[in-house]
């Protein structure tokens, strides 16, 4: 952190090196910190990122994350560590299944079900990337979008600030009226910088990446905003499929859209593209959606 405003670029990405580093307290707990500046709840993505890295160090190396599975159940304090627990679910021929919980003050904040493969050969197809999308270099950045909105700015203008993000479309939290309502919600992202080639820490901060924008697309349905004159929301789950073999630190496209909202709940579903059209991942949450005041 600077005078000057947040933290941003690779000095960015060495601190969520950082936050994703977690000590060792045995052979299945860990420990792990929130950066020195954020919201005043821990930010979903990083306790899930925190909470793969935990399961992932349990389980032999030549076995990658396939799919998590996580619930948001409290909010965590960012002022104090969180501690996580791995159970060691089953080590099969082929698979390995953990349990990776989060705990502040002894209570559990999250807990997510994570599962790891050996590489193996099989069938192979994916459905086409939406076409017609601008690339991330024919799109805003996001301090260009930020200077049309300094009354937004919020937590914007002092979070650390690891991920180069691009909306193709409006973001969630442009003023009231602002944004047309739009069935997709679509971003272009990666990491600010460059990651160790651990393939086990690009799925961790595709994991981060991945809580970002995915429940904009609810509100995009209905031209709806985030903040004052608009919707306060809360992640409830989070669901994450890893395709194929990618980096983190090279550009993806997160087509988001929502197929349901209803009872203050909505759906959210989400897939990642490379640049060069290969389908990576796919994510699902449901969000708790109030309008602010309510």
């Amino acid at each position: 952190m600077t005078g000057d405003g947040p933290v941003v670029g690779q000095a960015a990405v060495d601190q969520l090196l950082e936050v994703l580093d977690l000590e060792q307290l045995g052979a299945a707990s860990f420990r792990g910190i929130s950066p020195p500046v954020g919201p005043q709840r821990v930010y979903g993505g990083q306790v899930a990122g925190q909470a793969l890295v935990a399961a992932g160090r349990t389980v032999d190396p030549e076995r990658y994350v396939h799919s998590l599975h996580g619930y948001f159940v409290r909010p965590g304090d960012p002022a104090e560590p969180i501690e996580y627990q791995v159970e060691n679910v089953r080590d099969g021929r082929s698979f390995s299944v953990r349990r990776s919980v989060a705990l502040q003050h002894g209570k559990p904040i999250f807990f997510m079900s994570a599962s790891f493969q050996r590489a193996e050969n099989g069938l192979d197809h994916q459905a086409p990337q939406p076409p017609d999308v601008p690339g991330p270099d024919e799109v805003p950045t996001m301090a260009d979008r930020l200077a049309r909105y300094p009354e937004r700015l919020g937590i914007w203008s002092i979070i650390p600030r690891p991920m180069d993000v691009r909306y193709v479309g409006e973001p969630g939290w442009v003023r009231p009226g602002d944004r047309p309502a739009d069935p997709y919600q679509r971003v272009w992202m990666r990491i600010d910088g460059k990651l160790p080639d651990d393939p086990l820490l690009h799925a961790c901060a595709l994991t981060y990446a991945s809580d970002l924008t995915l429940l904009d697309s609810v509100l995009s349905v209905h031209g709806e905003v985030w903040g004052p004159g608009g919707v306060v929301g809360a992640s409830l789950d989070h669901a994450l499929w890893f395709h194929r073999p990618f980096r983190a630190d090279e550009w993806f496209l997160y087509d988001c859209w929502s197929p349901s909202a209803s009872g203050a709940r909505g759906l959210a579903t989400g897939r990642m593209f490379t640049r060069d059209g290969r389908h990576i991942a796919s994510a699902v949450q449901e969000g708790l959606l109030r309008r602010v005041g309510e």
